[in-house]
């Protein structure tokens, strides 16, 4: 996913993961909120509607837990498919409490770790999946009708990061992001931060 110049992660000594919890928390309550007749909507993501993201996400989870365990996160498959259609809230709360106690050791975030875009500090993993949790949480609010805004300066971290990780003039072929969205005048940050990722709304 990151890309480019992630001097900015890789050097920063700043501890990624209760922005990560934070972000997790966030998406877990949008999920909660995702009612069956909503489970074949478009979302912003032209991969996935809004049943597809919900198994994105919990494999994005186990992902991250795989990789701070020093595995191949290429194990995991891009969605679980395995859950039923009223269990996705459980299943992301429970692949989190899965994933945590493997990054309580604060060793792993300079520790060298495999993660889908190649081989980097733990820290710069979790801020990739930082991203993923705040692109796709915004997916799912624009596609389900919920707010859409995370905490400001949560996304406002994450964009400062992903400018660098993620460039503009590198998308495409092995860079699965689109361009750049130029943001409506109005546009939040966690909006922001989407645009960055190529997203615009449905």
């Amino acid at each position: 996913m990151f890309h480019g110049d992630s001097c900015l992660m890789t050097n920063n000594t700043t501890d990624p993961r209760p922005l990560y919890r934070e972000a997790l928390s966030w998406t877990t309550a949008l999920i909660e909120k995702v009612r069956d007749d909503q489970l074949t909507a478009s979302t912003p993501c032209a991969d996935f509607d809004v049943h597809t993201l919900l198994g994105h996400l919990v494999a994005t989870v186990e992902r991250a837990r795989v990789i701070g365990e020093g595995g191949d996160p290429g194990t995991v498959p891009l969605v679980v498919t395995d859950i039923p259609d009223d269990g996705y809230a459980d299943a992301y709360r429970s692949a989190a409490d899965r994933m945590w106690p493997v990054w309580t050791d604060d060793s792993r975030l300079d520790a060298t770790v495999t993660a889908p875009w190649g081989t980097v500090p733990g820290r710069a993993a979790i801020w990739g999946y930082i991203n993923e949790t705040l692109v796709h949480g915004w997916d799912l609010a624009v596609a389900t009708g919920q707010p859409s805004d995370t905490r400001p300066e949560l996304a406002e971290a994450m964009l400062a990061v992903a400018r660098h990780a993620i460039p503009a003039e590198t998308r495409g072929g092995h860079v699965p992001f689109a361009h750049v969205v130029e943001p409506h005048p109005t546009a939040g940050p966690t909006e922001r931060l989407a645009n960055w990722s190529g997203r615009k709304s449905i």
